[in-house]
């Protein structure tokens, strides 16, 4: 019996991309990769492949921890979503509430010109500015001219970082905005501001607020912006390509000894694939997993739908034409228009956004599935470097997405022609 014929999914097809992938790896362009698939809530497909330590020859298990590093701004919009619905928030309401380091904010006239060459922001940052990252606050490394170094200056990596909140949030009140609050969709650390407002509005620090509202409830045991000695060993190691060498290279990145104070929303998670499942699920469910509801279901609905103006989505997004077929809403992109979207695979109505190190997720309503691809391989990023993110020499492994992509679909295609034969026949 096929144990996935009441999926709808047929096991062939998704068996067939175990092997894709494994080339890659076999050639030495990846290290390894976890993915996971789920239908109607029941796990169809879950493969480890490869090696989580190249070096070590430590292999992927389907529990292997990952940095998701930007996987974190959906959860950190779920936060804030949820004290939406208890009232302490509201979408149009403005930061300086909260954070009145970002008050009377200036904005560059250039965006890479001089940093005392500004005018008066038009109006204040809306909690939605941050969800959607049209806030005017950019990411350092995807600026350029001065403002490049004065971000490294004032809030220093937007990693790794030994600022407390009220330092970080101090430190980036000194630098002018890169374009104004609701003007265009400008990735950067909008939701890392939007975390460390959460903890003052709950009065905790922001780690404690997820713990206690996300990952208790959702049992997501392995998630979490600090990870202990007695899990490590479980931590995929980071690779780049080294063009000298050619080949994988390990990057080793620190690691805090004890739970850190700087708790980035919008990059500093680790997580696991069935860890992710869970939230990715409870999203799918409109609010609730097992039983346990963290939003209601108009409120998932209104995360989903796009915020982004016409005149907004003719921008492009690293150098890619991401939103001319795809939108964005509170927290993640939306797949809108299927039809030839080289950036999205899935349904209209699908919901996904990845990791700065290959981690990706998607959610689709429409076929019910859930699907989870976990590498870790680093790729320079700079604003017009999506080109060379989706398969520039040095990142052939972010080729092996695309692969399993339309992989899932195929398998649900697959069942689809075989129903129609049998009807014909």
């Amino acid at each position: 019996m096929n144990p996935f014929r009441h999926s709808g999914l047929s096991s062939t097809k998704l068996a067939a991309i175990r092997p894709e992938l494994q080339r890659f790896i076999d050639r030495g362009e990846l290290a390894g990769v976890v993915t996971l698939v789920s239908h109607h809530g029941d796990i169809v497909s879950a493969d480890a492949l490869g090696w989580s330590n190249l070096e070590e020859r430590v292999p992927m298990q389907q529990d292997t921890l990952f940095r998701i590093a930007s996987m974190t701004k959906p959860v950190t919009s779920v936060a804030a979503l949820m004290l939406i619905e208890e009232g302490k928030l509201a979408l149009d309401a403005p930061v300086t509430r909260w954070v009145p380091e970002l008050g009377r904010r200036r904005v560059l006239k250039d965006p890479a010109g001089p940093l005392d060459d500004t005018v008066p922001a038009h109006r204040e940052i809306t909690i939605e500015d941050l969800m959607t990252h049209r806030s005017g606050i950019s990411y350092g490394f995807l600026c350029d001219g001065p403002i490049k170094a004065a971000y490294d200056a004032a809030i220093d990596d937007p990693a790794m970082n030994r600022l407390t909140p009220d330092e970080w949030l101090a430190g980036l009140g000194t630098l002018p905005l890169v374009c104004q609050p609701g003007e265009r969709f400008q990735y950067g650390q909008s939701s890392d501001v939007l975390g460390f407002l959460i903890g003052r509005v709950e009065g905790k620090p922001f780690r404690e607020v997820l713990r206690e509202r996300i990952f208790a409830p959702l049992g997501m045991s392995d998630t979490d912006f600090w990870l202990p000695q007695s899990k490590r060993h479980r931590l995929a190691s980071v690779y780049r390509y080294d063009a000298k060498s050619d080949r994988l290279t390990k990057v080793d990145l620190p690691m805090y000894d004890k739970p850190p104070a700087y708790t980035p929303g919008g990059s500093g998670l680790i997580s696991s694939a069935p860890d992710f499942h869970r939230f990715a699920r409870m999203l799918l469910n409109e609010g609730v997993l097992d039983g346990v509801r963290l939003l209601k279901p108009e409120t998932v609905r209104l995360m989903r739908t796009n915020r982004l103006t016409p005149e907004q989505r003719k921008l492009p997004f690293l150098g890619m034409p991401l939103w001319q077929k795809s939108g964005f809403g509170l927290g993640f992109a939306l797949i809108e228009d299927p039809i030839d979207n080289v950036y999205g695979c899935g349904r209209a109505g699908s919901m996904n956004w990845p990791g700065i190190f290959g981690t990706w997720w998607q959610a689709d309503p429409v076929e019910d599935i859930v699907m989870l691809y976990f590498i870790q391989h680093q790729v320079p990023v700079t604003a017009d470097s999506g080109a060379t993110i989706a398969t520039g020499r040095g990142a052939a492994g972010r080729r092996g997405l695309p692969i399993f992509q339309h992989g899932v679909y195929a398998a649900l295609g697959h069942q689809e022609e075989d129903t129609l034969e049998g009807a014909e026949r």
